[in-house]
């Protein structure tokens, strides 16, 4: 190797050299902060699509979570719909229940024809309740009977009227007594 040749290559350089060595020195930077950020704003395209998709599966759930809240609160209402209705039910059977309790405790007449004597008959409220408007009939004729009409009985009275068969005939079996809150007929038995 030729040593006298070795000489320092800065100490070659002209002035001329060096504006030439400043903007390579330049460029090679350039060259490294480009591909520097060239790295950056693929990280960033990246974490732009990774924030895209999250968004999108975001949003998807959003439309699940708000679809989910409408199913719930039609679920809610229908339920609340269910217990109205058992809540009205159980009210009505309720009252149901104490009509039929006070209709059952209610006191109530009840007669019964008795016979003291050959054809002296008493019609007696053997019930419970007081009976106004009473009025007694019979299906069978012929026979004579005192006029019961309109008589009033409380629990326990009695009230007589007398009764005998006519033209060879009995008196008749039954009677039928009505009276006010009872228009249908009730049969009762007459005594032998």
């Amino acid at each position: 190797m030729n040593w006298g040749y070795a000489r320092s290559w800065a100490a070659s350089l002209g002035w001329g050299d060096w504006p030439t060595l400043v903007a390579c020195l330049i460029a090679g930077a350039a060259l490294v902060v480009a591909f520097k950020a060239q790295r950056d704003g693929r990280r960033s395209a990246t974490a732009s699509e990774r924030s895209a998709d999250a968004s999108e599966a975001s949003a998807a759930t959003a439309v699940a979570s708000v679809e989910e809240a409408r199913l719930s609160r039609l679920a809610s209402e229908r339920s609340a719909n269910v217990a109205e209705e058992t809540l009205a039910d159980q009210r009505r059977e309720a009252a149901e229940r104490r009509a039929a309790e006070e209709e059952a405790n209610r006191p109530r007449p009840r007669f019964r024809i008795e016979s003291p004597g050959r054809h002296r008959y008493r019609l007696r409220n053997v019930g419970t309740g007081p009976a106004t408007g009473i009025t007694i009939t019979a299906r069978v004729e012929p026979y004579l009977m005192g006029h019961v009409n309109d008589v009033t009985l409380v629990p326990g009275e009695a009230f007589p009227f007398n009764m005998a068969g006519s033209s060879g005939a009995p008196i008749p079996s039954t009677l039928y007594v009505i009276w006010d809150g009872q228009a249908e007929e009730v049969a009762l038995a007459v005594p032998v």
